[in-house]
């Protein structure tokens, strides 16, 4: 049974439609939502896909070009005046751009991966390797030789090249299709026992993320849970649980955080700032005088003063201020604008996506990068504790970048299986899809959306004799009894049946499973009309020896 969804964000639960028996369109499988508004009109397309659909996707697309391009600007013109004064850097002005823009590139590359392949495939065919992979690369910065701690955590593993990876970033996209998927078993299929659903949940779900928070990285934490929180409100759990269940990781990471001198120092630092200017205080402050100095239009990129080794770490966690600094308010505004952007075609993309696994991972992406914004720069404007977290698509961090365009490609990756529903189909057919004429098995005639048709096919078979010569349209069981070999075609359609046959058909009638057209010339001459109205549409369009199709 699926569970109840709040309605004013997404329509009611969906199946897939592999399940459903349906075949799918060009754009992928199931059912779209929010086609109610639009009865009666033909919606408009997109390179061949309806605008509901491509709208979202282009948006998220152009925004996440936006961001990253502008990213890149900013961190070239907040750490090159300190690359340029370090020999250890090569004293090269662009040498964080250049990782920077490598980064970029693998990331584009894994998002076209996921937005090429069917995320069912990730969800369903492939969990296992999932769970396993995140789960090794977590372990993987507790063992000597692949461990690299910096600032006394151990969140990275090296590769090749001096480059080094942070696993957590990754584990983010495991997680969240791990709990869609396992909410799409437990809420919808209902084919996973409590054992099943309990073994998958604490493998990829509960054991990365304690993983992550013995690192220590309480920030990562924190932003899984809340986006957990946002993927469980969204499948229908009732808020009651949500909050108490958040309440209670809350507190425990709470607990863990006053064991730790350096996250008690942070909580110090957010209570009164200005206790410790030159101390535990002195980032926080070289952002606020950054913002200060930009006023409303900013003192021009590239222009910044604090980047002159007065803001540590401007180019990464702190890159909110230097854009405060350089661009003004407006600037700042604008980087805001665009994450909402991002949101609302996010929360489209959701909303039409063909099943619960879809609309939870479509959910999921998108809940953490606009809470790992929002942790960002409400901690550079002390809003909260800081957390070292760094601002999506913006701050530098190959991890950090590769892993948010994961995300686009995931979301990308949803979008591409949404459909529409056959009803929706036939509107923008103008109410004129032909039926195809069934053979006698399975389903007499329903095409399937985005199904072709050869013009051979669209109106039945020919029959022989007096029905080849006259051409035409058969009928399928046409009438209440069955004419002379002459009257209807071999495989059947909608139409006129020929004239002839003998007297069992009866004058006015309609056939046991319905047939539009006329009836045979009877006895006494003329036509004879079939009444339409005896039977419900249901009943007409039933196949022959089966119940319904559920379109």
């Amino acid at each position: 049974m699926a569970a109840p969804l709040p309605g004013f964000l997404f329509g009611g639960s969906a199946r897939d439609a592999r399940r459903a028996g349906g075949r799918p369109s060009k754009g992928g499988s199931g059912s779209a939502r929010g086609g109610s508004s639009r009865a009666g009109a033909i919606e408009k397309g997109i390179l061949g896909v309806p605008e509901r659909f491509m709208r979202p996707r282009i948006v998220l697309i152009v925004v996440t070009a936006i961001l990253v391009c502008f990213g890149l600007l900013m961190i070239y013109s907040a750490s090159s005046v300190t690359c340029i004064a370090s020999d250890a850097l090569g004293n090269d002005p662009a040498y964080y751009l250049k990782r920077q823009a490598i980064f970029a590139v693998v990331g584009v590359g894994l998002a076209a991966l996921l937005a090429r392949a069917d995320y069912h495939s990730l969800s369903r065919d492939h969990l296992a390797i999932v769970i396993g992979a995140v789960i090794v690369g977590l372990v993987l910065v507790y063992v000597p030789g692949f461990s690299n701690s910096t600032y006394g955590a151990s969140r990275w593993i090296k590769v090749f090249g001096g480059f080094q990876l942070q696993p957590s970033e990754f584990a983010k996209v495991a997680i969240v299709t791990v709990a869609a998927s396992l909410a799409q078993h437990l809420f919808v299929d209902g084919d996973m026992d409590d054992r099943e659903l309990l073994k998958y949940g604490a493998l990829g779900v509960g054991l990365p993320i304690a993983l992550i928070l013995l690192q220590p990285d309480k920030g990562s934490t924190l932003i899984i849970v809340l986006a957990l929180a946002v993927m469980a409100f969204v499948a229908g759990i009732s808020g009651r649980a949500i909050v108490g269940a958040g309440a209670a990781i809350l507190a425990v990471v709470a607990v863990y955080s006053f064991t730790q001198d350096y996250s008690l120092s942070r909580i110090q630092t957010f209570l009164d700032p200005w206790s410790d200017q030159l101390g535990d205080s002195y980032q926080l402050i070289q952002g606020f005088y950054a913002f200060g100095s930009g006023g409303l239009f900013g003192v021009g990129i590239g222009f910044s003063k604090q980047k002159y080794s007065y803001l540590p770490m401007a180019h990464n966690d702190f890159i909110f201020a230097v854009i405060g600094e350089e661009c003004g308010l407006v600037g700042t505004v604008g980087v805001l604008v665009g994450f909402a952007v991002f949101a609302w075609a996010g929360i489209q993309i959701a909303k039409n996506a063909p099943d619960l696994t879809g609309r939870l991972i479509a959910s999921g992406c998108t809940s953490l990068i606009i809470i790992q914004l929002l942790v960002n720069v409400c901690g550079v404007v002390q809003l909260i504790p800081l957390s070292g977290k760094p601002l999506p698509f913006l701050s530098y961090g190959g991890s950090s970048i590769m892993s948010c365009l994961m995300f686009v490609g995931m979301l990308v990756s949803v979008s591409k299986q949404s459909a529409l529903s056959a009803a929706e189909q036939d509107r923008r057919d103008g109410g004129r899809r032909p039926m195809r004429a069934g053979s006698g098995e399975g389903d007499p005639g329903l095409s399937f959306v985005g199904e072709v048709t050869p013009r051979s096919e669209r109106y039945g078979s020919r029959g022989s004799g007096a029905r080849a010569a006259a051409g035409g349209f058969t009928v399928v069981d046409g009438g209440r009894g069955r004419g002379s070999g002459a009257g209807r075609g071999d495989a059947g359609g909608y139409g006129r049946p020929g004239r002839g046959g003998d007297a069992g058909r009866a004058r006015g009638g309609s056939s046991a499973r319905g047939g539009y057209g006329r009836g045979a010339r009877g006895a006494e001459g003329g036509y004879e009309r079939i009444d339409l109205n005896r039977e419900g549409a249901g009943e007409r369009l039933r196949s022959r020896g089966q119940g319904g199709r559920r379109r």
